[in-house]
């Protein structure tokens, strides 16, 4: 059987089943921080950029699965001790079947506990606008007995396929120079996502995404031009609805160029390795990782591609600033 096919009849059970959604999740979630928790926003002085790709399962090679991309800017202000940013996502499921934009607009607060303890609290507001292209879907009475398709399917087109709505998340973080943790709460307002409406009465809308996150930042020395050598051991955890993901692993940055690893555990199996290397210079830096698949996909989806791109302007001011934390892995 074709595997358009395939991914079709998966999309058919969009209104045949109680579906409950996934947020896409970067595996460099350092270098999406805005994605992870709105509290970083304004994690630098000066504007940050970043530019994110993935493509997930490229096995299917007649096929793109899944693709995300993000791009985000932020910016701390320093009259108004607070943090301001804006994030467009799209994600494309399907080659076009299933494509979700978001425009989301944060802001953060930082808190000065002491010296060196800190709090930052994180809002975010987001559009969000999903489209089905009811055209590249293939009806079980579309198939024949050989699994050809050779006929018009007699289901009936719904007159709306699209769906629009307002997502609201939130998010907190603690800090010092030597550890960090946060919690972001995403879809606290459970938007209904439903474009066909079948299940507007049985389902809670969007389920609510948990994101907790923490870990510390080991200084292992610097060069002459002030370029620190370090390793950042982390961990991050992620439940929404009955899917819930572990990553841990730790990124090493050593001169002009980082590399890292981490496990993922996805709900009750193991799921990836990720290597991650990278280059940084002056204010760019990006990094390429692969998702190497251990779970019963393995030999099938072929993996997981994701690209990253930073902007950080710090890199270009003539007054440097000691941020007196540990998060250089986000900048």
């Amino acid at each position: 059987m074709p595997r358009i096919l395939l991914i079709s009849l998966l999309f058919l059970s969009l209104w045949q089943i109680d579906l409950k959604a996934q947020d896409p999740v970067f595996s460099q979630f350092y270098a999406a921080p805005l994605q992870l928790n709105p509290a970083f926003a304004g994690n630098t002085y000066a504007p940050f950029v970043t530019v994110n790709y993935r493509s997930q399962w490229s096995g299917f090679a007649d096929f793109s699965t899944y693709n995300t991309y993000a791009v985000s800017f932020s910016q701390f202000i320093e009259g108004m001790n607070s943090g301001i940013g804006l994030m467009v996502e799209a994600d494309d499921a399907g080659n076009g079947i299933y494509q979700t934009t978001r425009v989301g607009g944060f802001y953060s607060y930082k808190i000065q506990i002491n010296k060196d303890l800190n709090l930052k609290f994180g809002l975010e507001g987001t559009l969000v606008q999903s489209r089905l292209d009811w055209n590249q879907l293939v009806f079980g009475d579309q198939i024949n007995v050989t699994g050809a398709i050779d006929a018009a399917s007699a289901e009936q087109q719904p007159e709306n396929l699209n769906v629009s709505y307002g997502d609201i998340s939130t998010g907190l973080l603690v800090y010092n120079p030597y550890f960090y943790g946060g919690i972001a709460i995403k879809h606290i307002n459970r938007p209904d996502e439903s474009i066909l409406g079948i299940n507007s009465n049985t389902s809670g809308g969007l389920p609510v995404r948990l994101s907790i996150h923490g870990g510390t930042q080991i200084d292992l020395g610097g060069n002459k031009r002030g370029r620190s050598t370090f390793i950042s051991p982390n961990l991050m955890y992620v439940k929404q609805g009955d899917f819930s993901q572990v990553n841990a692993g730790a990124y090493l940055s050593f001169g002009s160029f980082f590399a890292g690893g981490w496990f993922r555990y996805s709900s009750s199996n193991p799921d990836a390795a990720i290597g991650l290397v990278g280059f940084q210079k002056n204010a760019f830096k990006f990094g390429y990782s692969y998702d190497f698949t251990i779970s019963g996909l393995t030999g099938t989806s072929g993996g997981t591609h994701e690209f990253s791109m930073v902007l950080n302007f710090d890199a270009n001011r003539t007054r440097k600033v000691d941020y007196n934390d540990c998060f250089e892995i986000f900048r």
